[in-house]
């Protein structure tokens, strides 16, 4: 498997025209949470929310929101999560950017590492690339190549047949990223997806483009997606963009182990609300998982103690059916 150090560049006249065009950044750096509008934000999505911004805000950077709306949205979702986030107390620094709104830049992105060589048309299925990734000698994860070197008749072929995906002509086997929480990690780049079938961003491309033009210079979020990262910071490396700050902290699991989830019962604001739990409670619960000191009742509570060193870097299991036992004791 190919390698390279954290500070690898490509060729400089690839990059060019794509660092050109940059906005310029703001003299302090930004934190960011970017939830998608999927549905509503549960205690997990909250307490890592809370945490992008007690990091940025006790490090005196800004403090911005993305709506990433590309995939599925919820109507009326992103709405009641900005409520959430202000119920709680946090606040932010301009109006929270549409994913959507920038599809054109994305895409125009992809054109000119498309121009310069470092993409190629795919035409697999999913059922195709899993099933060559579970072959005996296929790497877990890692798209195997099929469509990267296909000559042009084979191309048009398939291109007859289904709309291709757009992939990144890796140069690299695996990249390094340096975590605050997690010490260095090392892990997969293969070509991955830069735009789907049907024509609209990845992820992958979406949150490395969308976090240079807002300016994040440090990413707080859940280490679920610790394994993505070296990607990411690769693409932004091809692209000349520079590298944000990465805090990968620990996810809100339910008693079984797995993710929390709304199916887990009465997890968002709103159904806690109902219960008889309002944010101020919810609060002192989030707080005594961060291991905070005193009474914690608000955001800004958080930030007067907040200590990175001293956060817990296990995860946190809470079983939604023992709510009324914690209100019971009291909260902190």
């Amino acid at each position: 498997m190919r390698t390279t150090p954290p500070g690898y560049r490509p060729p400089p006249d690839i990059l060019a025209p794509m660092t050109s065009s940059r906005p310029d950044r703001a003299a302090r750096g930004a934190g960011r949470y970017a939830p998608s509008p999927s549905g509503d934000l549960h205690l997990g999505n909250l307490r890592t929310a809370l945490l992008a911004w007690a990091f940025a805000r006790s490090t005196g950077r800004r403090f911005v929101l993305r709506i990433e709306d590309i995939d599925r949205v919820r109507p009326g979702a992103a709405e009641r999560q900005l409520a959430d986030l202000a119920a709680l107390g946090l606040d932010w620094d301009g109006e929270p950017l549409l994913q959507s709104a920038r599809e054109a830049e994305h895409r125009a992105v992809v054109a000119r590492l498309t121009a310069g060589g470092r993409t190629y048309e795919c035409y697999c299925t999913r059922r195709e690339i899993q099933a060559a990734a579970s072959a005996p000698h296929g790497a877990p994860g890692a798209y195997p190549g099929t469509c990267r070197d296909l000559d042009d008749a084979e191309r048009a072929r398939r291109r007859a047949e289904r709309p291709p995906a757009v992939r990144l002509r890796a140069e690299v086997g695996s990249f390094t990223v340096q975590d605050r929480l997690h010490g260095a990690h090392t892990g997969l780049v293969d070509d991955f997806v830069l735009l789907r079938n049907d024509g609209r961003p990845a992820y992958n491309l979406a949150v490395v483009l969308d976090d240079a033009h807002q300016g994040v210079d440090q990413v707080v979020r859940g280490d679920d997606l610790l394994p993505s990262t070296p990607r990411q910071a690769y693409l932004a490396a091809v692209l000349g963009l520079p590298e944000p700050e990465w805090v990968h902290v620990p996810l809100v699991l339910n008693p079984h182990g797995q993710r929390l989830a709304k199916r887990d019962g009465a997890v968002t604001l709103a159904d806690l609300a109902a219960a008889g739990h309002g944010p101020a409670e919810v609060m002192g619960w989030i707080g005594r998982s961060l291991g905070l000191p005193g009474r914690v009742r608000t955001a800004q509570d958080v930030l007067a103690v907040f200590d990175e060193d001293a956060l817990p870097r296990e995860p946190w299991v809470v079983d939604p059916a023992g709510w009324a036992a914690q209100r019971a004791v009291g909260t902190s």
